[in-house]
Formats: structure tokens, C-alpha cells, sequence
């Protein structure tokens, strides 16, 4: 599939077969949102990749809209990182182009994907951080 194809065939997934994501896809979907563009190369993004069924059913309680994690083989949590962050304001953009390129690449080697987004509404930003917390406990 060519780049054109890939950007205007791109659609959000919500229903997902029971097929599980070869850790080498995974590695390559996180390859290519680390080559996003960034504010002066600041790449202020971590990734959490989540698979643990309890972990991604919990999460779809926690996010209104995030319903279909509980048939997702697993989710990547984009998170910025402020730490990195060089021009101020930008990491959200930044961490945008990350998460475009993995719904990209994750169209371009067939597999369903969606944008669950959380920033800017506060209500998600603060659910979604205690969330984190609560991941770290799990996987520190």
C-alpha cells in the first residue's frame, strides 16, 4: 500500500477480532511513532503498551469512549513526558504525530486501530493520571 493509500483508506476500528499483535508489530508500531516529527527534535513522548485483559478492561471503564478495549488485543498509551519538553505547549503536538503514525502504520500492516483521546478535557486528564499511577504500581 502505498503512503497516499494508507492516508486516505485510514479509518477508526472499534470492533476487533480475537487475533493476537506479534511483539515484532508492536515494535515496529512504536519504531515509527518515534519517528514523528517533534518541536526541536524534543520527542517528549513515552509509550506504555498495555495487553493485560484486567489492565485494558479497566481502562474502558475508566474513558467513556474507550468501550472497545475490552476486545483489544492490547492499547498504546501516548503520554508526554514535560520533562523533555524544549518549547513550551508543543508536547501535545508532538505527541499527536506519534500517535497519527502509529494509526498509520498500524492501517498500513492491517491491523484496526482508533484514536481514544483524552487531553485536553480535564475530567479524562485527571481519571487517565490516576490511571497511570495506579499502572505504575503494577509495572514500576
Amino acid at each position: 500500500m502505498d503512503t497516499i493509500e494508507c492516508m486516505m483508506t485510514r479509518r477508526s476500528i472499534r470492533k476487533y477480532t480475537d487475533r493476537s499483535v506479534d511483539d515484532g508489530v508492536v515494535k515496529q508500531l512504536l519504531q515509527v511513532a518515534m519517528a514523528a516529527p517533534s518541536s526541536a527534535n524534543e520527542q517528549p513522548w513515552q509509550f506504555v503498551v498495555i495487553r493485560d485483559r484486567e489492565i485494558l478492561s479497566q481502562a474502558s471503564k475508566i474513558h467513556t469512549f474507550s468501550y472497545m478495549l475490552d476486545q483489544a488485543a492490547l492499547a498504546i498509551l501516548v503520554c508526554e513526558d514535560p520533562t523533555f519538553e524544549v518549547n513550551t505547549g508543543r508536547g501535545p503536538l508532538d505527541c499527536s504525530a506519534a500517535t497519527m503514525n502509529i494509526l498509520l502504520a498500524a492501517h498500513a500492516l492491517g491491523l484496526g486501530a482508533v484514536w481514544v483521546g483524552i487531553f485536553p478535557v480535564q475530567e479524562r486528564i485527571e481519571k487517565e493520571g490516576a490511571y497511570l499511577v495506579y499502572l505504575r504500581t503494577l509495572y514500576p
